[in-house]
Order: structure tokens, then C-alpha cells, then sequence
């Protein structure tokens, strides 16, 4: 029966048990409510069972469940589609716990579960986030002989998924006898939310017919599994079946643009937003300023934040972050204060936004007010990421001793990045001493990290302690430790382009090197030496040089002037620190062909232009 006849039906029906029960239809408030419940137990039809039922599904659907529940409490003897009621109404509500108090208490009267009544208790263990409920749940199923129930089938499947046992997930998705799209988008949201994409993929490849929801979640998938490019890719495969994509679905792909640095995708999905008058609420709005902000185009973010008709929390604190990443703190602070002059409170991130900005401009005392203002003036407890901030902080401002002694005394114990931190400023600041002991404590915590040895080395390196350099390489030798390899991304005609140290895959390679011959001699003669400092330790000074000249960026930088017309803008995204070796031949780069490169490396941007950079080398 389709929804429009059995609609009819209940209505025919109503007219003819209590007409006044057809107001129910167009009641809007509490008051229109009260009256036809009144007028109910003035006519006595409240002790008609189906119209009540119909008063309690309306104040349920209506999310008035205490109100229902009084209603409950006048019935003689309800009957199974009031307790289905209730079941559904909790499962969905603050406290899912309660479904099973109707269902345990319905069969005490005698009134056994139908396939309706499994679906709702079985969400309920999801709701609740508890296995073990689902397990007992299943039983119960099992136990009333429900378990070839499509509709119980997908709820379990559902269940599992959720929490996490995605064995037993796969198990009954296999053993269904009749598959509709609502058992592939759960059995593909298991497998997505386990890490387990490539499966996720198999089954969304073989589903016979997929709906917006199943495209989302593959989509999704991909992008919180990190494999932005891919999520990337299925969007546009989904545009070239002509299916039309929805914010949960521009949300991920516009999160992947911004992860992967791709600015000209990320354009064309905003292009995409605003062509099919999607309204850009504040999580699409937010994703947006994130996107523009990570891809290098802060101005972009600007525009977005300020055509949003109103802020909330995340959405001041993607734009502080924008701004603290290219270096901007005296606008990321700005916007702090004019965030808390607004009326809203600031979370947890948005300190940890401004105080990075602080961290990366030397803004101590400002930092160190802003950090005392945490709890004192809005009750949050520092997290690891402040005091990491604060002795990031100090450490970036040369106070080493300091940053050291807070992070001794901080009230919870400091974690690597934390350490590792510290350990940066050091190397910058050649302190051996003070690097030598937070070097040792790094390896302790974890001894499987390369970049703290190479750190440590390259410290002990600087102040010609070849011994302890030698000590270092021996024992990466010993635990088999080996640096991971960096990584460069380009955008180009949108499609984006990684480059690896030592590159040679890219079917360009030999053109690219050539390239980079060619800019090498126009850098060398305005200053250009080769600085081999930051070049691994095990290797000669010859060796050095020509590793240094593949670093990925460089590739990158080289393929940009390749493929560009003279004075375009290149972007490129970094998944390690700059060096400085990159970082100086960027510089003069930037002047010599007159060009603007922004890089975003692990730590923040770097806006190169005429022979300068805006980190001011305080990286």
C-alpha cells in the first residue's frame, strides 16, 4: 500500500471513530494539542484505544515524549502500536535507554514485538553507542524469529557498522536474501568508517542502484581516510553521471581541496555551490574558509566569512587559524578579540588557533595573555595543544631556557610534539645543551620517530660535535630508522601533481630538470650557495648538493615555471618543514623571476615575493 492510500485510510478512519481526532492533522502547538486531549476525555474517547494512540504517535512525532508519556499513564490497556510508539520515539531521542524499558515492559502485559518493533530498539543500541546492547538486541530478534526481516536486517547491519564490528556487519549484508539501497549504504558506511575504503569501494562499484546518500558516503570516505584525491575523483564521476551533489557532499570535496592545496578545484566546487544555489550555511561556509585559507588565498576567506549572515564558533575560528597559518597574527588576534566582542565564547581550538599565531609572530607577551585568559576568563582547562603552543611560543623567541622550564613544570606531563617543538628552536638557535637533553627525552618517548634524530644530529652538526653526530647516525643504523621521504603537491589545470624527492616518475622529469639547471644558474650569481646543513648527515658535501637540488619543492617550483606564463602565482603544499637550503633558493627565486610562490609547508605558509618571504625566516 502506498504511502498517499494508507494515509487516506488513517484519515477515513478517524472520521469515523472521532472526528475532532482529524485536528490533529493541522495541529501546531502545545495549546491546539491540550484542547483536542482535553475534549478526548470530556467526550471519553480517550478511553478509545485507537484514538489515543493516534494523540500519543502525534505528541511523539511532535518530540513532546513527556507529554506523551502522561498521556500513557491514563490508558488502561495500550496496545502494541503505543509501545512501538514509544520505542521508535525514545530510540531517537536523548536517552535511547528508555526503549527498552517499553520493550521489556510490553511483553510483561502480554504484548509480543512485531518486525516494527526491532528496527527502533536496535537503533537505540546504536544511539547508545553500546555492542553489547546490539548483541542482546539481535538475540531478541533472533529469539521472536525476525532475523530474515529486511527492514530488521538493515537496522542490524546499520548497528554493527556503526559500532565498529564490521565482520558481523558483512556477515548478515551476505546472508540477506532481498538487498535494497539501504543495506549497501550501511554495509559501505561500515567498511568506510573501519579504514577499510578499498572494500567500501568494491561494494559501491558493484550496488546496482545508488542513491545521493550512498555517493555521499563514498565520497566522505574517502576525504576522513585521507585519500582526498580520490574523493575528488569520485565527485567527479558523480557530476559526469549527472547526478547533482548536495552540501554533505561539496563539504567533503571542498575539506579535500583545502588538504590537498588544489585551489583551482576548490574554486570550481565553490562555482559548483553557487550555480546550483546551494544556500551556504555555516558548515559548508566554514568548510569554504578552511578551503581558501589552506589552498593560500586568505583574501578569498575573508570574503566568504563576511558573507556569511552570521558567525558561530568554528566558523571566527577557521578564519583565525587561516590568518595564524600565513603568518597574519595581528589579524588573527584582531579577529579573536572582535569574535569575543560579538558575544560568542571562544572554544578550545580557536586558543589553540590564536596562540599559534602569537607562536609563529613572537607575540610572547600577547600569547602569554591571551593563554592566562583561558581559564580565568571562560573556565577551560588548558590542553596539551596550549602549553604546546606556549612552549612553541617561547621556544620560537629564542627564550629556550624558559620554554624549557615551563614545559618541566607544566600540570600535565608534555608529549612529543611538544618536546619536539622545543627541540626545533633549538637547532634554530644552534643550543646544543638544552637540545641534547630534550633530543634524549624525544627518543624516549619515541624511538621510532626519525625527525627527532635527524633534528638532534643536525644541532650537534652546527656546533661541530662530529662525534655525537656519528653516535646519532649509528644508532638510526641499529633501530633501522629511516627519514620518510618529502613530498611536494602542484596544482595544474586542475589536476594536481606530487613530486617526491629524487623524483623520477613524472613523465616531465627530464624537461623539469632541465629546468631547475637552468633556474640554478640564475640563482647562483645573486647568492645562491647550496646550504648543506639541513642534508642528511651520512653523506659527502658533493652528495649533499645534488640531493639538495631534488628536494621536492624544488621539482615543484621547477615544473610551476615550466608550465606557467611569467609572473603567475605558483602554489605548492609541502608535507614536510621547509629546509633552508629550499627556503633561501625560494627567496631569490622570487625575485629573480619576479614571481609570488606560496608554500604551505607542515608548519604555516611561506609567501615568497621580490626576494623576501613573510615568515621574515622565522620559521
Amino acid at each position: 500500500m502506498s504511502s498517499t492510500s494508507s494515509s487516506s485510510l488513517v484519515s477515513r478512519t478517524l472520521k469515523l471513530k472521532n472526528p475532532k481526532l482529524l485536528l490533529l492533522e493541522s495541529c501546531s502547538t502545545l495549546l491546539q494539542l491540550k484542547i483536542i486531549h482535553a475534549h478526548m476525555i470530556r467526550t471519553h474517547s480517550i478511553f478509545d484505544v485507537f484514538a489515543v494512540s493516534r494523540l500519543i504517535a502525534f505528541s511523539i512525532d511532535n518530540n513532546l515524549l513527556d507529554y506523551a508519556l502522561q498521556v500513557f499513564y491514563q490508558i488502561q490497556n495500550p496496545n502494541l502500536f503505543i509501545y512501538n510508539a514509544f520505542i521508535r520515539g525514545y530510540s531517537g531521542s536523548k536517552s535511547p535507554d528508555q526503549s527498552f524499558h517499553f520493550y521489556v515492559q510490553s511483553q510483561r502485559v502480554g504484548i509480543f514485538p512485531d518486525n516494527l518493533t526491532y528496527p527502533f530498539l536496535v537503533k537505540s543500541c546504536t544511539q547508545l553507542g553500546s555492542l553489547d546492547m546490539g548483541i542482546q538486541a539481535h538475540g531478541q530478534v533472533i529469539r521472536h524469529g525476525f532475523e530474515n526481516d529486511v527492514y530488521v536486517q538493515n537496522s542490524l547491519v546499520n548497528m554493527y557498522a556503526t559500532l565498529g564490528d564490521i565482520k558481523a556487519a558483512s556477515y548478515i549484508f551476505r546472508t540477506m536474501s532481498r538487498l535494497d539501497v539501504v543495506s549497501w549504504t550501511s554495509i559501505i558506511a561500515g567498511y568506510n568508517k573501519s579504514g577499510d575504503v578499498e572494500s567500501a569501494r568494491k561494494l559501491f562499484d558493484r550496488m546496482p542502484e545508488k542513491n545521493l546518500v550512498t555517493w555521499s558516503i563514498m565520497i566522505s570516505g574517502y576525504a576522513k581516510n585521507n585519500l582526498f584525491d580520490k574523493a575528488i575523483e569520485l565527485y567527479q564521476v558523480l557530476q559526469s553521471e549527472g547526478v547533482q551533489a548536495n552540501e554533505t557532499v561539496m563539504v567533503s570535496v571542498i575539506s579535500s581541496c583545502a588538504h590537498l592545496g588544489a585551489l583551482e578545484l576548490g574554486e570550481r566546487a565553490h562555482d559548483y555551490v553557487v550555480r546550483n544555489k546551494m544556500t551556504v550555511n555555516l558548515i559548508l561556509g566554514t568548510a569554504l574558509i578552511d578551503m581558501y585559507a589552506r589552498c593560500g588565498s586568505i583574501d578569498k576567506a575573508v570574503q566568504v566569512f563576511e558573507k556569511l549572515p552570521e558567525g558561530d564558533a568554528l566558523s571566527w575560528t577557521a578564519l583565525i587559524a587561516g590568518f595564524a597559518m600565513h603568518g597574519h597574527a595581528e589579524k588573527a588576534v584582531q579577529y579573536f578579540s572582535e569574535m569575543i566582542k560579538s558575544g560568542l565564547t571562544p572554544r578550545d581550538i580557536t586558543f589553540t588557533a590564536v596562540l599559534s599565531a602569537c607562536s609563529h609572530r613572537g607575540l610572547v607577551e600577547r600569547g602569554m595573555e591571551i593563554f592566562e585568559s583561558m581559564k580565568r576568563d571562560y573556565g577551560i582547562e588548558p590542553r596539551l595543544e596550549h602549553y604546546g603552543c606556549m612552549v612553541d611560543l617561547l621556544g620560537r623567541a629564542g627564550k629556550l631556557a624558559e620554554a624549557e622550564k615551563f614545559a618541566l613544570e607544566m600540570p600535565v606531563k608534555p608529549n612529543a610534539p611538544i618536546w619536539g617543538a622545543l627541540l626545533g628552536a633549538c637547532g634554530t638557535y644552534k643550543n646544543a645543551e638544552i637540545g641534547e637533553r630534550v633530543g634524549k627525552i624525544l627518543i624516549e618517548l619515541q624511538p621510532e620517530h626519525s625527525g627527532y634524530y635527524v633534528l638532534l644530529s643536525n644541532i650537534y652538526a652546527r656546533t661541530n660535535k662530529w662525534e655525537n653526530v656519528e653516535s646519532m647516525r649509528q644508532m638510526m643504523k641499529e633501530r633501522k630508522i629511516k627519514k620518510p621521504p618529502g613530498y611536494s603537491l602542484i596544482e595544474m589545470d586542475g589536476e594536481v601533481h606530487n613530486f617526491t624527492i629524487g623524483d623520477k616518475t613524472h613523465p616531465e622529469i627530464e624537461k623539469i630538470e632541465r629546468m631547475w639547471e637552468e633556474i640554478l644558474k640564475k640563482i647562483r650569481p645573486v647568492g645562491y650557495t647550496g646550504n648543506t646543513t639541513d642534508a642528511m648527515f651520512d653523506i659527502d658535501e658533493e652528495e649533499k648538493e645534488n640531493a639538495l637540488h631534488r628536494h621536492s619543492e624544488k621539482l615543484a617550483i621547477a615544473y610551476g615555471i615550466m608550465r606557467t606564463k611569467a609572473r603567475t602565482t605558483i602554489r605548492i603544499v609541502k608535507n614536510l618543514r621547509v629546509c633552508e637550503d629550499c627556503h633561501t633558493a625560494t627567496k631569490l627565486i622570487s625575485k629573480v623571476y619576479e614571481r609570488e610562490l606560496i608554500v604551505r609547508d607542515r608548519n604555516r605558509f611561506h609567501h615568497f615575493k621580490g626576494g623576501a618571504c613573510s615568515c621574515m625566516d622565522y620559521w
